[in-house]
């Protein structure tokens, strides 16, 4: 599976609490953002079928 890049500028006190999340669940920063937007899309049912 291929992937797209996004450009993401965030607050670096945002950034910090989440590389700091991150490193308690043994993920990237990368990995933290892309786990958190999936939970964030099936919570709301959200799915690529919805247009």
């Amino acid at each position: 599976m291929t992937k797209k890049k996004v450009l993401l500028r965030i607050d670096p006190a945002l950034h910090d609490t989440l590389r700091k999340w991150a490193d308690d669940d043994f993920r990237s920063i990368n990995a933290q953002i892309e786990f958190l937007l999936q939970k964030a899309v099936a919570e709301n049912r959200r799915d690529s079928n919805d247009a």
